[in-house]
């Protein structure tokens, strides 16, 4: 390809079939609907049941979606869940692994029963969900797969050691994986939040120290929105990006920097 054979079109996903898991709540609402505003049909599995709101946002962009109730870590749902995208719309071209939970404790109280959980939701089903993937992905000589990580993939962080392992694990899984299926087109990335303004951050927002603490390493010296995620991911599974793989792109407004 030539630099003058390059347009716009490189970042259209029209005909393209992606999944999001909890991609109707948070910022997976946000990939969701970016995809869906790119030209993709979405399929979401979820454990949330949000009345319909996100397919109904989804489909006034035209794109077609469908929401499939399941808990992605119970044997053998990342098969049902590739499964059901083809039988729905005949290819799965984007995997985005959005669902994540974070369960807060101190270490004396942080034991095995919240480390397990977070593992299968974070780690776990991300690559139950990549290997089912990856076997339509390999004879359709393309796919994109986006695993959401966090600053949490860099530091340490306090009050949840498993969030910290899982996100750094899925920033390797990420690396080890665009190692294997680069071969086959297929490229495997990352994003990596900073800290966003949605429910999970209300308690550190409200409280005035906290707050402080978080602007004080923000060049951008605000909280992120769930909008600024939206180009990232468009651009990581479009066209666009064939030439981006094991990268962990970074979306934080400088937060790392300071």
């Amino acid at each position: 390809m030539s630099i003058t054979d390059f347009s716009m079109e490189y970042f259209s996903l029209r005909g393209k079939n992606a999944i999001v898991t909890g991609g109707n709540s948070g910022l997976g609402q946000a990939f969701s609907l970016a995809l869906a505003k790119a030209g993709a049909n979405l399929f979401i599995p979820t454990i949330i049941d949000d009345g319909g709101e996100t397919n109904q946002l989804i489909q006034n962009e035209g794109g077609m979606s469908e929401t499939l109730l399941i808990d992605i870590t119970q044997p053998g749902a990342p098969k049902e869940i590739i499964d059901a995208c083809i039988k729905r719309f005949g290819s799965v071209d984007i995997l985005v692994n959005s669902a994540g939970i974070c369960i807060n404790a101190c270490v004396e109280e942080f034991g095995r029963d919240y480390w397990d959980k977070m593992v299968s939701v974070n780690l776990t089903a991300a690559f139950e969900l990549s290997y089912e993937a990856s076997k339509w992905m390999i004879p359709q000589q393309t796919g994109k797969i986006i695993n959401i990580c966090s600053l949490f993939s860099y530091l340490g962080g306090q009050w949840s050691p498993a969030y910290a392992a899982t996100k750094h694990g899925l920033a390797g899984f990420t690396k080890a994986y665009c190692d294997e299926l680069g071969q086959y087109n297929i490229q495997v990335n990352g994003i990596a939040p900073g800290y966003y303004a949605t429910d999970l951050t209300i308690k550190t927002r409200s409280d005035r120290v906290t707050n402080q603490r978080v602007l004080d390493h923000v060049p951008a010296n605000r909280w992120g929105d769930t909008s600024d995620l939206m180009g990232a991911v468009v651009f990581l599974a479009s066209k666009a990006s064939d030439y981006v793989n094991g990268h962990i792109l970074v979306v934080d407004g400088g937060y790392l920097v300071r």
